[in-house]
């Protein structure tokens, strides 16, 4: 990445390079996907390292089995490779339970009843892509949780006053902004596990990244608030820390992130009805998608 000096087969620590391409099997890959994909898999062929694939598909709304095909054959036609056999997140609830469990026995996380539109009409206020939770169950009392938790479906909140105070002063070391210092606290108490899924985004990759051992973790911009939130769960259950590289994300012609819930085109169609060259897509990308806008 810019800025860096690094050995062959070693990142900034002196650890053999190990990165991951994550995404979720909710449609057809993009321009934007495969950009985080390419980056990620150069970075660590580059230096020697490994590069591994995850599927994150545990939105039971929005993940579909045939989409989890659709990513490892675009990856290939883009003629990208991984070394070891793919994970699904899937298969390893158990692992999002236990780290769950450590969180609760510490009493860093309460349940949480409220609906979207509860949280949407008492929040504090806007941030990022939603409302600030503004800790209405937090202060329900321990009778009043246990009785509602044996009728009502409940999400797992983290305490993030409680949290932040047990874990801490903290920081990470981004390749663009060098060291960062973590504040979680601005994003609220988040959820680590959703009424209708065992774990949150948050919880399942901080959990992977540990235990895949990825040291390096490279993905978009759009993730770097994220990272506030990963880098205190990693204090809380005392999981490595990996260097991160955001890379700028790709825009549309209107200035909006690539997106599949946008319409972006896939790379399904450009193969089969654009009849585009992977190797000439790739090597488009490898030097910054010089026609697309980036942020």
């Amino acid at each position: 990445m810019p800025g860096e000096i690094l050995l062959q087969g070693k990142n900034r620590t002196g650890t053999r390079v190990i990165t991951r391409f994550a995404p979720s099997p909710t449609g057809r890959m993009h321009l934007g996907n495969a950009y985080s994909a390419l980056l990620a898999h150069d970075f660590a062929r580059q230096r020697g390292g490994k590069f591994l694939l995850r599927i994150e598909d545990i939105d039971p709304g929005r993940t579909r089995d045939e989409h989890v095909a659709g990513i490892e054959e675009d990856l290939r036609w883009l003629g990208l490779t991984w070394d070891e056999p793919p994970i699904l997140q899937s298969k390893r609830l158990d692992l999002y339970a236990a780290a769950l469990d450590r969180l609760r026995a510490a009493g860093l996380i309460y349940p949480c009843f409220c609906t979207r539109a509860e949280i949407a009409a008492s929040a504090l206020a806007p941030h990022g892509s939603g409302p600030v939770y503004p800790g209405t169950c937090r202060a329900l009392s321990e009778a009043s949780r246990v009785a509602r938790m044996a009728a009502t479906p409940h999400a797992w909140r983290i305490d993030m006053a409680r949290a932040v105070a047990v874990a801490g002063p903290l920081h990470w070391h981004d390749a663009t902004e060098g060291e960062v210092v973590a504040r979680p606290e601005a994003q609220g108490d988040v959820v680590l596990a959703r009424k209708d899924a065992p774990s949150s985004y948050h919880l399942a990759v901080t959990v992977d990244d540990a235990a895949q051992g990825i040291t390096d973790v490279v993905r978009g911009r759009d993730l770097f608030d994220a990272t506030h939130i990963h880098r205190l769960l990693q204090a809380l259950l005392g999981l490595p820390v990996p260097n991160y590289h955001h890379h700028a994300v790709l825009l549309d012609g209107e200035g909006r992130r690539l997106a599949k819930r946008g319409g972006a085109k896939t790379l399904k169609t450009m193969r089969d009805e654009d009849g585009l060259d992977p190797r000439a897509l790739s090597e488009y990308l490898r030097n910054g998608a010089r026609n697309f806008t980036t942020s």
